[in-house]
């Protein structure tokens, strides 16, 4: 894929098992990687994410992903209303 282009955590983790089994047929890891079309730097961050985890653990942990920064977004706007009302009764427009 071109740069900047997002995978998702299946093609993660196939990538990842793809390039382990290079490895374990006896090539070399920058060699196993250029097969997978992913350079040694995305693979070494992809396996500290994603190694161990099963297509469907990798997918669940995505989601899990998103909802924490959609909640933190709502905890972040809430808290912002609570202090623009506050001011506002306080009288400090």
């Amino acid at each position: 894929m071109a740069r900047g282009n997002k995978h998702t955590a299946e093609q993660i983790v196939n990538l990842l098992r793809q390039v382990e089994v290079g490895v374990a047929n006896g090539k070399t890891l920058p060699q196993a990687c250029k097969e997978a079309e992913i350079v040694e730097q995305t693979y070494y961050r992809w396996r500290r994410e994603f190694g161990g985890l099963k297509v469907d653990q990798a997918r669940r942990l995505r989601e899990l992903e998103q909802e924490n920064a959609k909640l933190k977004r709502l905890v972040a706007n809430l808290s912002l209303e609570k202090l623009v009302l506050k001011d506002i009764a306080e009288g400090n427009f």
